[in-house]
Formats: C-alpha cells, structure tokens, sequence
C-alpha cells in the first residue's frame, strides 16, 4: 500500500489518508485506471467515458486522519481572492 495526504471538505473538512496507484504496474502504468470512450449504440456517436480503475488501487480505501474545523459564515462568502473587473 502506498499512502498520501489529502484534503476533502465533503462530507466535511478533514486532512483523509489514502491509497494511490502502483507507480509500476503493468496494467495501467501507475495512472491507477483507465477512460474507455463509447458510443451510442443506434448512432454510432460519442457517448461518453467511463473511467475503470485498476485492480492495483482501491480509489474507496481512506482513513480521516484530522477533522478540520468550518471556515465561519462571514469568510465563506468573500472566497473570490481575485476580481474580473479592470483596475481603472
């Protein structure tokens, strides 16, 4: 198993330990899966992509390892650091 940090904030903020890929597996060459691309099945047209992951990483597999608390009502709402607006 080969671990790594990660943030989350759903279901609520919390630092999360979790597996990642085998850097050298033969399957997926570390990537952890891979997109297969399919089509309508009377058109012929794309669809979509669905993502399959690798049996060398299981993506559910995570432990929370720090709780974090809730940014307070008044600095949820000015999140936007930077302005579209010009400068004159």
């Amino acid at each position: 198993m080969r671990l790594r940090i990660q943030h989350t904030d759903l279901p609520r903020p919390a630092l999360l330990l979790t597996d990642t890929p085998r850097p050298n597996c033969p399957h997926c060459e570390g990537d952890g899966g891979h997109n297969r691309d399919y089509g309508d099945y009377e058109t012929g047209e794309y669809a979509g992509t669905d993502w399959e992951p690798c049996p060398c990483w299981n993506e559910d597999r995570h432990w929370v390892l720090l709780p974090l608390p809730r940014l307070p009502l008044r600095f949820r709402r000015d999140r936007h650091l930077y302005s579209d607006e010009p400068p004159f």
